[in-house]
């Protein structure tokens, strides 16, 4: 299971006047709402403001990122499911993501929260959606690591 070593959970961040932008696909819904409902029930304790924004597929999140920063996002939640297939499809699709998502946030000099599932079937999926008898919450995880970067990126430019 991927959440071994994970982090003992934190006290819950302030990300008052935070603005963030929750970007997800639109593949496997059921996953992909589990994540949503995650990234969502964290950004309201943090008391942040957000907004959702959909994309066709995993590919289009870095695209939807880096217009979300030019239109005044302090953080992106980006969310998203890419399911093994039987072609070299999977990997091109995972690295494109993982790469444009890690140059946009370095550009921006803002955080990307990344819950993007690569994942080999459908229920490792959603043993990680954050759904009643998930094992794990990534979208949750994905936000809170989002407002958490955000917060520190503020402090260090003082």
């Amino acid at each position: 299971m991927s959440g071994a070593g994970a982090p003992t959970p934190q006290e819950p961040v302030d990300g008052t006047g935070l603005n963030v932008v929750i970007i997800a696909g639109t593949w496997h819904d059921t996953i992909t709402d589990g994540l949503i409902a995650g990234a969502e029930r964290t950004l309201n304790a943090a008391q942040a403001t957000h907004r959702l924004v959909r994309v066709p597929g995993s590919f289009e999140l870095a695209l939807a990122a880096q217009a979300a920063f030019a239109g005044g996002a302090d953080a992106v939640v980006a969310l998203g499911v890419i399911i093994r297939g039987g072609t070299p499809h999977f990997e091109y699709v995972s690295a494109a993501t993982t790469d444009g998502l890690t140059r946009v946030s370095l550009d921006a000099g803002k955080p990307v929260g990344f819950g993007v599932l690569t994942l080999d079937d459908e229920t490792q999926g959603l043993d990680r959606a954050g759904l009643p008898g998930s094992k794990e919450d990534k979208g949750a995880e994905a936000a809170d690591a989002a407002i958490r970067t955000a917060l520190l990126v503020k402090h260090l430019r003082g």
